[in-house]
């Protein structure tokens, strides 16, 4: 029997426009979204559907915008497929919030909430701090280390064999571009952030969010949720290593590799963009990747889903 795992999105993954097929075309979608400006007192729904895109790419406006698309995404996809079992979760950064409130950790609301606040901490954080970050492609994780090391910045996410991203000051990103290349790396893409998320630069972030989490109620998880900073399923201090996570590696390569050997053979990618069927590729062709991020991909993948 398949085992199957839903995976939830992360930041970079907005897009204008987001949601706005599945709002349109289910009532349910639609009164998700109306939730969600009511929980946060804001139109988050308008900036998804109709930006602009310098206000959706905003950190307070992307990580509630992204968790909130892919949180109906998920519903859609219980709503038409109500038999799908699935035995874990995982998600990227942001969409680790996404994947606790999925398996019942935190009400939708309370999730919605904390992703919010936490996106005000870290733009806080980005403005507070002259950060970058780059993806490093084609280089292995030690000589990438090393290079880091060299050019005083951090390995912020591992997150498919080749694709690395590294996090710090800005002029401390160009340097470690140089060096990486030097290195042997096909690649140094200076990425379009607004900061070094990841990083130690992050730090003014983590007590606001504890503080946070700290109001929040969190239960245990109905199905293990695997966590970006141990690659490993959450046990009793979600809220310590979700607040660890602002400054800690994403390692979400070794992650994906322990659902692999727990025998997971089926990856639903719930929210905008394809970034995590583009790595599982990277990571293990045999498995069995589907996504929903709008409703031609979730009538395919109920298509693809057996009943």
């Amino acid at each position: 029997m398949s085992k199957t795992a839903l995976l939830f999105a992360g930041q970079g993954a907005q897009v204008v426009g987001m949601g706005k097929d599945l709002a349109d075309k289910f009532p349910s979608a639609r009164t998700w979204f109306d939730r969600a400006n009511a929980t946060l007192g804001y139109d988050l729904a308008k900036v998804c559907f109709e930006g602009p895109e310098a206000e959706l790419t905003k950190t307070e406006n992307a990580q509630p915008g992204i968790f909130l698309v892919s949180w109906v995404c998920f519903q859609l996809l219980k709503e038409h497929l109500p038999n799908l079992k699935f035995e874990a979760t995982a998600g990227l950064s942001l969409g680790e919030f996404t994947a606790l409130t999925a398996a019942g950790a935190l009400s939708f609301a309370d999730g919605l909430r904390v992703v919010r606040q936490r996106g005000k901490f870290m733009q806080e954080a980005c403005e507070a701090t002259k950060g970058g970050m780059a993806a490093i492609i084609g280089l292995d994780e030690v000589p990438t280390r090393e290079m880091c090391a060299e050019a005083g910045v951090v390995l912020a996410n591992l997150n498919c064999p080749g694709q690395l991203v590294i996090s710090g000051e800005a002029e401390k990103i160009a340097k470690a571009c140089e060096l990486a290349k030097a290195k042997g790396a096909k690649r140094a893409l200076p990425l379009p952030v607004a900061g070094a998320y990841h990083s130690p630069l992050m730090a003014s972030a983590q007590p606001k969010l504890a503080a946070e989490l700290a109001a929040a109620k969190i239960s245990a998880p109905t199905v293990p949720v695997i966590s970006n900073v141990t690659a490993q399923a959450h046990g009793m201090d979600i809220s310590a290593k979700l607040v660890e996570q602002v400054c800690a590696s994403v390692l979400w390569e070794s992650a994906m590799r322990h659902l692999l050997v727990q025998g997971f053979t089926r990856f639903i990618e719930l929210g905008p963009g394809t970034a995590l069927s583009g790595f599982m590729k990277r990571i293990d062709k045999t498995a069995t990747m589907l996504n929903v991020a709008d409703a031609a991909s979730l009538e395919a993948t109920v298509k693809a889903v057996p009943v």
